[in-house]
């Protein structure tokens, strides 16, 4: 299949571009590089360089060529800081909202029946039950999370109006680099922390701040569920087989079904690292729920999706491997 992966330049997405070519499709990715990187370009793939508020563009790379048309998009070219969200509204707005609109207008237009959506857990707000599936309340408490629980619903009206059936992956904590090493390119302004971790590491950081170390877990701080980003971009493509067999829509997770407290990252990279790693413990943020983990029972079982990659060893050592190479330094 040829496969347009719109945000295929940025840390997910090229994760998710290689996948395909991995697996034989052909890739033309269509990025702006406000966060993407051409170092996460592979030649073997195309690369038009446009953003998805320029409709006339997108149209054009939808429409493919006369002889490769387009067959599926993948999208992953939201905006996904959750405080910049809560700041400034208007930019998630106009690109999250009103892209995802020319991206689904362009496809009715063109044609394309099929749309692979990188969601976010952030639909779901505070946690009334774990693990967290797909039946819980959607409730987001960032206008980040309200923008991905939009373009749900703007989804959900192109299945029953145009016939465009989508997968939406909901997902948690993306973490680790490519397992064979092929991709390099660093985050900008990093907000997750692994790769905080990782500046720590390496001397671009002073220190590592742990949020609260007072929360009802096993070790006082926060859990989350990572997951590894091979695994992911794995997801995205078994998304796509089962649209495609099954003519029908979807919204999943994709979890480890495991937790990880901070610490306990914390002192995995320093085993890995072999570094010092500073921390310094400050106060809760706002918001921060104690736990967080997902349940990927629907995606084992609709999609036979299984993390192969998310132990917390794989994350770190994928992506120290990465980060000593950078050169990057204080």
């Amino acid at each position: 299949m040829n496969i347009l992966v719109i945000g295929g330049a940025g840390y997910i997405g090229s994760h998710v571009a290689r996948e395909f070519l991995d697996r034989g499709h052909e890739v033309t990715v269509f990025d702006d590089l406000s966060t993407g990187l051409r170092d996460n370009l592979f030649p073997e793939a195309g690369f038009i360089h446009d953003t998805i508020l320029n409709y006339p563009a997108l149209l054009s790379a939808c429409r493919g060529s006369s002889s490769k048309a387009i067959d599926a998009v993948v999208h992953l070219a939201a905006f996904k800081a959750v405080g910049e969200s809560m700041e400034q509204p208007e930019k998630y707005s106009l690109n999250n909202i009103n892209g995802t609109i020319h991206i689904l207008n362009a496809m009715a237009e063109t044609g394309i029946k099929y749309l692979i959506f990188s969601s976010s857990a952030a639909v779901f707000g505070q946690p009334q039950y774990l693990p967290l599936d797909e039946k819980h309340p959607v409730n987001p408490e960032s206008y980040y999370g309200f923008t991905k629980l939009e373009i749900e619903r703007f989804m959900d009206w192109y299945d029953r109006l145009k016939g465009i059936r989508f997968v939406s992956l909901r997902y948690f904590n993306a973490a680790g680099y490519d397992v064979k090493g092929r991709i390099s390119g660093l985050e900008r302004n990093p907000a997750n922390l692994i790769p905080v971790i990782m500046e720590t590491a390496v001397g671009s950081r002073k220190e590592l701040l742990i949020f609260g170390n007072d929360y009802d877990t096993r070790d006082g701080t926060c859990i989350r569920d990572y997951i590894h980003v091979n695994d992911l971009a794995a997801g995205h493509v078994l998304a796509l087989e089962y649209a495609r067999k099954n003519d029908r829509s979807l919204t999943v997770n994709l979890g480890s079904e495991t937790g990880t407290t901070v610490l306990e990252i914390l002192e995995a990279a320093r085993r890995i690292t072999g570094r010092p790693i500073p921390s310094l413990i400050s106060g809760r943020r706002a918001g921060d729920p104690a736990s967080l983990t997902a349940s990927s029972k629907l995606a084992a079982e609709l999609l036979d999706w299984h993390p192969s990659h998310s132990d917390i060893d794989t994350l770190i050592r994928t992506t120290w491997e990465v980060y000593k190479q950078s050169g990057i330094r204080a």
